[in-house]
């Protein structure tokens, strides 16, 4: 039976490792309380481009990022519990810049433990902020080299 185990752990290791599927991030939806407050943050703070909605009515906006990945927001009254641990992270080539446009504009920061107005130097040497949207939900920019 040990032996089973193993050549079913090996085969799917194996299987999910080739990605059959050819995943790829498309986007996420946040369920938002006000439009009017997300959108010019989503917008101006995060400098995503809102873009045509599929004709999926005025209480959805769509947004892209430069590598086409999308962020969906949702006017809705449902309340979604927040917690920094389950978050959305962004990159940024320059973060000390994007840490003093945030102070410019009153948005408060933290490193993961919470200390104010300053970046978590991960021991792969990525420096990362979180802060939070005006719904709560949490935020990561990091500084990490994408492909």
């Amino acid at each position: 039976m040990k032996n089973v185990s193993s050549a079913v752990i090996i085969l799917f290791a194996a299987t999910s490792s080739e990605n059959p599927g050819k995943l790829k991030k498309d986007h996420d939806t946040i369920r938002v309380k006000d439009l009017k407050v997300s959108v010019p943050f989503y917008r101006d703070i995060l400098g995503l481009e809102q873009i045509d909605n599929a004709g999926l009515g005025d209480h959805i906006k769509w947004f892209k990022l430069g590598n086409e990945v999308q962020v969906h927001l949702v006017e809705s009254d449902i309340v979604v519990e927040k917690n920094k641990g389950v978050h959305s992270a962004f990159n940024t080539q320059n973060l000390t810049k994007f840490m003093e446009f945030l102070k410019a504009k009153n948005i408060a920061f933290e490193n993961g433990d919470g200390e104010k107005n300053t970046f978590t130097d991960r021991p792969d040497g990525v420096r990362q902020i979180y802060f939070q949207d005006p719904d709560g939900y949490w935020i990561e920019v990091n500084d990490n080299k994408l492909p």
